[in-house]
């Protein structure tokens, strides 16, 4: 079965680049065909220039940090570092020197002898990171590396792993699918869907401009409805004869639901009954039956379900794709 295809990336020198996608899209296949550990059909792999694409792993010059760690629990927190070191024949005195660096850049002098069986996760992520990092990659690969890290620490080290990786400077390709993660960490996104990159742009681009409703959802618009758009540019029922047919996407963030119906004649008025109403902290959450979709928004006050409403959304926070397109 084809996982992958048609891919084409490139990733510049100091760079990290996310790979995004929901689970079963190809973004680990990829990771692992870099790292060697998978061999494409076709195509060709090249670091800095080199063509990896026939070389074992361990000859490719990158380094993989697994979703699992992969450290070995009968071994000290120094060895499992050094680890990579000892395989490629390094010296004892070498090896000693490079340790004792990871562990100052990881903020871990101190633990060298303890057993990695009796750190937290947080801790083990920096392990893991210092053994990816002691061999000196020229491309470090990380899979999905905070996915079994609590939220307030998987929040941490995700700050701390982009200041790392700017200030020491290498290269790196990133598999998460969280949107978050993505556009907090990389410099470049790739978004995936169904073993092909959708998308491929900076964090900014595309979260405010998405190639495709396909994006646009993944990205956090998933407020879908269908439209017309007049030939004056004016937005009307999808039960309006003439006019282009197209899908209007929308943040549930940008939609504010409006008792008094007040709005410009170029925004999005959508009438509507809440149906379902969630707090969520810093507000309300509410998901509205309208005419056309159920969708969600944000108020500020408590509102009751059953409750008639107005849901408007301003013009500039629509996202507009043809119709056919809506399901790619």
């Amino acid at each position: 079965m084809r996982v992958l295809s048609d891919v084409s990336l490139d990733v510049a020198r100091g760079e990290l680049v996310a790979l995004l996608g929901s689970s079963g899209c190809g973004k680990t296949t990829l990771l692992r065909s870099i790292a060697g550990f998978v061999t494409p059909q076709s195509g060709r792999i090249r670091v800095a220039g080199r063509d990896i694409s026939g070389l074992p792993p361990e000859k490719r010059g990158t380094a993989m940090m697994f979703q699992s760690y992969a450290l070995w629990p009968h071994m000290s927190v120094a060895a499992n570092i050094g680890y990579g070191l000892r395989m490629r024949g390094v010296a004892r005195d070498a090896i000693a020197k490079r340790v004792d660096e990871l562990l100052a850049l990881m903020q871990m002098q101190g633990f060298a002898s303890r057993s990695v069986a009796q750190l937290s996760g947080g801790q083990r992520q920096r392990v893991a990171l210092a053994r990816a990092l002691a061999v000196d990659p020229a491309l470090l690969l990380l899979d999905e590396p905070m996915s079994n890290l609590d939220y307030k620490v998987r929040i941490e080290l995700r700050h701390e792993l982009r200041a790392l990786q700017k200030r020491i400077g290498i290269t790196a390709v990133y598999v998460t699918h969280d949107r978050e993660e993505a556009l907090t960490l990389a410099d470049r996104i790739a978004v995936l869907d169904a073993g092909r990159v959708v998308q491929y742009g900076s964090p900014e681009e595309i979260f405010h401009r998405p190639a495709s409703a396909f994006v646009a959802g993944f990205m956090g618009a998933d407020n879908a409805i269908e439209l017309t758009r007049d030939g004056d540019g004016r937005l009307r029922s999808s039960r309006t004869n003439g006019g282009e047919p197209v899908v209007a996407h929308f943040r549930s963030d940008v939609a504010r639901i409006d008792a008094s119906s007040s709005a410009s004649d170029a925004d999005l008025q959508l009438h509507g009954q809440v149906v379902q109403t969630l707090y969520v902290g810093q507000g309300y959450r509410y998901r509205v039956h309208t005419d056309g979709a159920d969708v969600w928004a944000h108020a500020s006050h408590r509102i009751d379900e059953g409750a008639p409403v107005a849901v408007v959304v301003p013009r500039d926070a629509l996202l507009l794709f043809p119709r056919a397109s809506s399901a790619s």
